[in-house]
This record gives structure tokens, sequence and C-alpha cells, in this order.
């Protein structure tokens, strides 16, 4: 076949239009070309197989543009649970807020609150418990009062325990708290403590408290049942030692009851359960605090005593309180804590340690206040001798004719009360410890 007559070579189909169509026959442009990627050109000189060195070009070549630095995320800070919610409790409608019980009961006067639910609110007037006209305590206005005075720990401490002991500070009184359950419901019983400490003068105690309070070693017990005033008496002696001395108090209580403001001496309360764990340790530790005097809360068992005891034969005057009601059941109420073989080496050790006893009680006096009376044994060297010999009756006879040193009994107390005229004869029979002895001398006395 000749060139010329071959068949011509068809031309190329043309390209694909990029245009797009619709249905309706309508033409859009083409979208535009892409930007042409970037390219380097590098030259660098290469060997060569014949090992003529010279510059070649590189072919270009795309560069992959550099990645952008993402952020870190924003970085969250540790998760802090929410505190916990203290409930909001109010007392049922027609009940009053606690604080407003304890005002009224400081404005009248009256020392103690009793509270519990399904029982009407309570006020004891100086020795006599007044019922009042508020409707009857329910569980709700019972657990809002609880949250005005305590924390939460220590509200569950108390359902856990079934008993609280504390204390809480108003700006006109301190109160002392015991929270306990009962029959009927839980309950509490308040006790008002003035914030201002009445001196020995005010409370019309003998002078003698200022004599024993003057000692600088020894041990000096108040005594008496609860509510007699032994807490208020025992103020009374620190705050004196406080502005005539200067020395290093330090009290150990359950709980602390009357608050003190160092003046010439240095005073440090601390309370059990808040400034320390155990009561034993506390006075222990004590006698490593450099201290003259210890003031203990409450002579509660036999280590105490004798840890008081021990403190007292070192050169520090310990005071100290017991629930007895005169001062010879006082000596013998120490001495059983012991056994037989050892209480005449206790016999020996409170004979020569042994201040004062002062055993306390209270009575109402005509004016419609209450009075302290007092039953007192001075530690003098023949005290000292029927101490070591077990004559505790003798001791009572040698109180009848040591008014010289200051040491009186109840009746002779309660006596002088009478003549004075702030007691009636009922009352001073009333109260006697020994009342025949007391029907004779008031005989003697009309």
């Amino acid at each position: 076949m000749t060139e010329a007559s071959r068949p011509p070579i068809p031309p190329p189909p043309p390209p694909p239009s990029t245009s797009l169509s619709t249905p309706n026959g309508m033409n859009f442009p083409p979208p535009p070309p892409a930007p042409p990627a970037e390219s380097i050109s590098v030259n660098m000189p290469i060997d060569m197989p014949t090992g003529d060195k010279s510059s070649q070009t590189f072919e270009t070549m795309p560069v992959v543009p550099k990645a952008r630095a993402v952020p870190p995320p924003p970085r969250q800070e540790s998760y802090q649970p929410e505190p916990p919610v203290r409930p909001i409790s109010r007392p049922s409608p027609g009940h009053p807020t606690l604080e407003h019980l304890i005002r009224e009961a400081y404005e009248n006067g009256y020392s103690d609150l009793h509270l519990g639910v399904n029982e009407t609110p309570r006020m004891r007037d100086r020795g006599e418990i007044l019922i009042t006209d508020y409707p009857v305590t329910d569980q709700q206005t019972f657990m809002s009062w609880l949250r005005e005075i305590m924390s939460e720990d220590q509200i569950q401490q108390f359902k856990k325990n079934l008993e609280f002991d504390g204390a809480t500070q108003y700006e006109f009184a301190r109160v002392r708290i015991n929270v306990f359950d009962s029959l009927r419901g839980h309950a509490m019983v308040l006790r008002l403590i003035p914030v201002k400490i009445l001196t020995l003068e005010q409370l019309r105690l003998p002078p003698v408290f200022k004599d024993v309070s003057d000692y600088h070693k020894g041990l000096i017990l108040v005594t008496g049942p609860t509510g007699s005033g032994k807490s208020t008496t025992l103020a009374a002696m620190v705050d004196y030692i406080n502005n005539e001395h200067a020395k290093h108090i330090i009290s150990i209580e359950d709980p602390i009851e009357f608050v003190h403001q160092s003046r010439k001496s240095i005073i440090r309360q601390r309370e059990v359960g808040i400034h320390t764990h155990k009561f034993d340790n506390a006075l222990k530790a004590a006698l490593r605090e450099d201290p003259d005097i210890i003031l203990v809360g409450e002579m509660r068992d036999r280590e105490t005593v004798n840890t008081a005891l021990k403190a007292s034969q070192t050169g520090h005057l310990v005071m100290g309180t017991l629930h007895t009601n005169s001062a010879v059941k006082t000596l013998e109420r120490i001495l059983s804590l012991y056994s037989a073989e050892e209480q005449e080496a206790m016999r020996m050790a409170l004979a020569e340690s042994l201040v004062a006893i002062i055993a306390q009680g209270l009575c109402r006096t005509t004016d419609g206040k209450r009075a302290a009376y007092h039953d007192i044994l001075i530690n003098t060297e023949t005290v000292k001798d029927y101490i070591r010999q077990g004559k505790n009756d003798e001791i009572t006879a040698l109180m009848l004719e040591g008014e010289f040193d200051g040491m009186i009994t109840m009746n002779q107390s309660l006596f002088n009360l009478y003549q004075e005229g702030r007691i009636t004869e009922e009352t001073a029979l009333e109260m006697s410890p020994t009342p025949n002895e007391m029907a004779m001398m008031l005989r003697g006395r009309m």
C-alpha cells in the first residue's frame, strides 16, 4: 500500500468538557484551576560515573507545607468536690430559737434549761424547776436547737455515743451543754455560766478562802453535790490569785466553764476532747509545763488522785473538786479508792499534802437569791496527826473549835446565815446535815 493510498488518521477526540450541566441544559463554567504547588530547585554537585563533577539540577519537587502547631487544650483544674451543705433547720412554727430561750433564762437569772423532745421547756430558778408556756418540743425543733450550738460532726458524735458534753459561748453568757438520749427522745440540759467572774467579796465568802489561795504548794479540794457552786467558788479563787500573784496556772477541765484572762498570772485552760485527748495524760503533761498551780476539774479516780498528790508533793499547788457533802466524807471518799493495805500510806500522803477541804452547799435566801454555806477543814498540825491515825470523828470535833484557824461546820455556817436574817429557820433545818443538832442550836438562840 502506497503512502497516498493510506486512509487519513482521524484527529484525536476533544477533551471532555469540565463544565457542569444540569438536566435543563444549563451549563456552568468550570472551576478555576488549582494553584501550582510550590517548587524548589536544588543545585548539588553529583559524582558522575565518569568521575567528572558538574553542577546538575534536580527535578522540581513539591514542598510539603509545615503543619500548624495545635494549641494544647485548656488545663483542667483538679476536681474539687463541693463542701457538704449544712442542713437548713429551723424550729417548727410557734417554737422559739434556742438563743431566745437562753437569753430569757439569762435575763431572769435562771441557772439551767431542761429541753427534750415531747417535753415542755423548763428552767431552773434558784433550785426550783419552772414550767414555761412554750409548746411541747418536737423533733424538728430539737434538731434545729442542736445545730445552733453544735457542729455536724458533734451531732454525729452524739448520735453514735448517745451522749455529748461540751460548751458554747454567747456574748452575754457561756453555756455548758449535755445532750443525751432518753425513753421519750433526745434531751439536753444547759447550764448558764456568767461571763463575768464574781470576786470572793461579791460572793461573801469567808476570809480563809484568800488565806488558802496564798499557799505555794499542797492540795486544796472544793467539794459538794452537783449545782452547789463549786465551779463558781474555784473561779473566784483563781481570779484572786490572777490579780494578786505572778503564777503560771494550768487548768484541765471537761468542759471549760469560766474563761479567765491572764493578768498578773499566766492562765492556760485546756479542755478534754479539744486540747487534750485524755484527762490523765493532760495532768501528767502539766508536771512538765513549769506550772505553779494546777486546776483539776474533777478528781475522777485513783490515778488522778495519785498524780494530784504527786504534784502537790513536788512543789505545786493543786486545786480540785469532788462530789462529797462534807470535809470528813471527802477524806473517806479518797481513802475508799485504795485497798486496806494501801490506805495507811495514803493517809500519810494526805496528811503531808493537804491544805484545806471546803465542802459547799447552796440555800435560798429570804430575798429570793441564794447563799453558800460551808464545811471547812484546815490542815493544822493536830489535824495532820488525826488524819495519820484515821481519827475522823475527832476531826469533826476539832472543826467545831477551830474557828481561829478558819474552820467551820455546815451547821455553824447555816446558823450564822440565820442570825444574819438571810435564811429562815425552816431553810436552816432543811439544809442541815444533822437537823437534830441544828434544832438544838436554834432553840438555844430562841
